[in-house]
């Protein structure tokens, strides 16, 4: 009759029958078994549905594995793995080798088993959160800490936080651990190119949209792509640096502090291009961020992940001077200034009034000011040498090259100031501990 069932062919077809054991729920059992008797290990046997058939429809040639065959046995208690996978017995399998209440028991005892299983595969909230708490600590620390000094804690706590995902199978705590391990690739990778050592932090940076794409994390994702765009076109690759700050403007759910952030690292790339007026559309977006949107990074980390409105100032009088426009580099240099004096001492960025200083230096210079250059340099000289990261390095070093044009050879405060550089860069981490080359292609 075409729709009668055919009979079982094996032992373990019938009981599966009899246990409404589909090939899905029949995988999961054996898995969680595995996992019960030899604990949560690559190697454990599994099987796939193909295999599943094989087994129940008789077409096994002898036995799986032995550990496969522990599992079948300890799945129907009473039974052999020969048993198994011999035909089903005369009598009626519906009159199983033990009672309901036996039954009932061994049931109650396998899901008290799974979770303590699960339990056991699982850390403690309070740990992520204190967790959280050093990377949203270290993040906004950064920029009062030495360079080699920020760079060593986010590896330490990168370390960590790797130690505490193997420990847990429990999805929510994975993604969060993996959310930070992403913010932590990517403040390493801002001190990896403070330190100006450029391919690591490109590596870094990349490792960090990775766990942002994966987490589906947007925030963690447009911080990256940032971050791959002027780590682009410090190393010469403007179109790469526009490519990448295009694609994190992309993202949705982002506030108005990443928006800010991206705009004005696209107008660095667009000027580095000679594109002024898309540039200048791009310094003009930057400023304009007025949604009150926030997102989980940039507003609620903040730090290094922030950009605060003296940074947008700052990193703006670099594109300006980028386009030749010293007025505009003046302005907006002196504003980000201003803003620093007003905040408390605290809150004060060494890097931020270091690199205004340095682009209204060599804005005056433009202007041919040097007593206004030299005026503006006074705070530069103030920066620890474990402080005086890339970005000062290469805006002191500029102006130490327009410095030695033959117009100010034999003058004595020209002369001064390019000497002042000379042992100011000297010292610094990048010229100490990085990679020259890199350093002087970016300088020549």
């Amino acid at each position: 009759m075409s729709g009668t069932r055919s009979a079982p062919r094996t032992l373990l077809a019938k009981l599966c029958d009899r246990d409404n054991l589909t090939y899905r729920r029949f995988e999961e059992k054996f898995n969680q078994t595995g996992v019960h008797l030899f604990g949560h290990n690559p190697n454990n046997p599994t099987c796939g549905e193909t295999q599943f058939r094989r087994w129940t429809g008789g077409k096994l040639i002898g036995l799986p594995a032995s550990e496969a065959c522990q599992i079948l046995e300890a799945m129907w208690p009473g039974y052999t793995a020969e048993q198994l996978f011999g035909p089903p017995p005369a009598g009626d399998p519906q009159a199983p080798a033990f009672d309901l209440e036996e039954r009932v028991q061994m049931t109650a005892r396998e899901a008290h088993d799974g979770a303590d299983a699960t339990a056991a595969a699982s850390i403690s909230d309070n740990t992520i959160d204190e967790l959280r708490d050093q990377v949203v600590t270290l993040a906004r620390r950064y920029h009062s800490m030495p360079v080699v000094r920020a760079y060593e804690a986010a590896d330490d706590l990168r370390q960590e936080l790797e130690r505490q995902r193997d420990r847990t199978q429990v999805p929510i705590q994975q993604q969060t651990l993996m959310i930070l391990n992403g913010q932590t690739a990517a403040l390493l990778a801002v001190a990896a190119f403070d330190l100006g050592y450029f391919p690591s932090a490109r590596t870094l940076a990349r490792a960090a949209a990775v766990y942002g794409e994966s987490t589906r994390f947007a925030p963690l994702q447009a911080y990256a792509d940032g971050t791959l765009a002027y780590i682009a076109y410090h190393s010469g690759e403007p179109n790469e640096a526009l490519s990448k700050a295009k694609r994190a403007l992309s993202y949705g759910g982002l506030g108005d502090i990443a928006q800010r952030r991206l705009h004005a690292i696209a107008a660095r790339a667009y000027a580095h291009l000679g594109d002024i007026a898309s540039a200048r559309r791009a310094i003009q977006l930057s400023k304009e961020g007025s949604r009150d949107i926030r997102d989980e990074l940039h507003d609620a980390v903040g730090g290094e992940f922030g950009f605060s409105e003296e940074r947008l100032h700052m990193s703006n009088s670099t594109t300006a001077l980028l386009m030749d426009d010293a007025e505009q580099a003046e302005v907006e240099a002196s504003r980000a200034l201003a803003l620093l004096a007003e905040g408390t001492q605290d809150g004060q960025s060494t890097h931020v009034r270091a690199k205004a200083a340095a682009d209204l230096a060599y804005a005056r210079l433009l202007a041919s000011n040097v007593e206004g250059a030299a005026d503006a340099l006074s705070p530069i000289w103030e920066v620890p040498a474990d402080k005086r990261s890339t970005g000062i390095v290469v805006r002191t070093a500029r102006i130490g090259r327009h410095l030695a044009r033959p117009q100010y050879h034999g003058s004595q405060l020209p002369t001064e100031l390019r000497e002042q550089i000379e042992d100011f860069t000297r010292v610094s981490p990048p010229y100490r501990l990085g990679p020259h080359a890199t350093l002087l292609a970016i300088e020549s």
